[in-house]
């Protein structure tokens, strides 16, 4: 059978491992740092290459986890909340847990330890299963929710990452879900050919909150070289443009991730870090700042379930 999963612990890190072993594809989760996304590797030209800009040890993980958020689970909300201040159901909340700059940012199970609650492994895929229990743990979001997250990885290099959310209150909740994985196809980012198709792009405030302005981009339609370009950004997909909602390219190696959603995650933020070796690309279901603009909202009423699916699916010039 070419899948199979495995367990481990790399560089202090506890991990989960999805392998094909027809394609020597591996994929590395990290189940008790909010079953965040560690690695994507394989091999290319007789080296493996982890296409995920990963934690170098369990001490790098520990240290810079709450300000880098890399790879972690954005949930229940993605991005900056002013203050941690919002408004919902003629009520007013302020998270307890603030970013040095004053906002709430991010959610709040990045570094909550998710149990494996299942796993399975056919001809055809290798899936595993984590679940988290929020129950009121910031008294900002006084509410509670199961979050579940399905990591199955199947042939040609595809990895599929579903989100499952249940409201186990009995008072409706606001929502929103999101991914944060940077992305490093080797060397420095300027090379890398970025390609989405997008409505308009957010204009933020200097604090990179939603003005409620929607500014004209068409840059990156056809594909553009990143170049020397900053990005801090959220842009509004084009529903039209089908799959795959965005692509990245290094032609240095030939390397190309495309990402497919189910249609949920309607809005791309991108961020590029000062060292310019990798790039956030952020499939969200609602704007920053959702909770109190309302931009992709979602309300789930007592017993309500909602998913979100997001596919990042790797190819290069030696399978093309």
């Amino acid at each position: 059978m070419s899948f199979r999963i495995s367990a481990g612990t790399h560089a202090g890190i506890p991990l989960v491992y999805l392998h094909d072993d027809t394609t020597r594809t591996e994929i590395a989760i990290a189940p008790t740092h909010g079953a965040l996304l560690h690695g994507f590797s394989f091999p290319l030209q007789g080296i493996t290459h982890n296409i995920i800009d990963s934690y170098l040890d369990e001490a790098d993980l520990e240290r810079n986890l709450s300000t880098s958020f890399k790879s972690s689970k954005l949930s229940p909300f993605p991005c900056r909340i002013p203050e941690g201040r919002y408004h919902f159901n003629n009520k007013d909340y302020q998270f307890e847990k603030l970013f040095p700059d004053g906002t709430a940012i991010h959610g709040l199970l990045f570094n909550k330890s998710f149990t494996e609650t299942s796993k399975t492994v056919t001809d055809f895929m290798a899936s595993a299963q984590f679940d988290y229990a929020y129950r009121a743990d910031d008294g900002g979001y006084p509410f509670h929710y199961d979050c579940r997250i399905d990591y199955t990885l199947f042939s040609d290099q595809l990895l599929q990452i579903k989100t499952s959310l249940t409201n186990q209150g009995n008072e409706a909740i606001p929502m929103a879900d999101g991914w944060h994985p940077y992305f490093s196809l080797g060397g420095k980012v300027d090379g890398y050919n970025l390609q989405f198709a997008a409505e308009g792009m957010l204009e933020f405030s200097d604090k990179l909150i939603p003005t409620g302005n929607l500014l004209p981009i068409d840059d990156f339609r056809t594909g553009s070289p990143l170049n020397d370009r900053q990005l801090d950004n959220c842009f509004v997909l084009d529903r039209n443009t089908g799959n795959p909602v965005c692509t990245l390219h290094n032609p240095e190696n030939g390397i190309t991730v495309s990402f497919e959603t189910d249609g949920q995650y309607p809005y791309l933020q991108l961020y590029i870090p000062p060292q310019r070796r990798s790039i956030a690309i952020e499939n969200l279901t609602s704007a920053p700042d959702a909770f109190n603009n309302k931009m992709g909202l979602i309300t789930l009423a007592p017993g309500e379930s909602r998913a979100f699916t997001v596919y990042y699916r790797v190819n290069t010039d030696e399978r093309a």
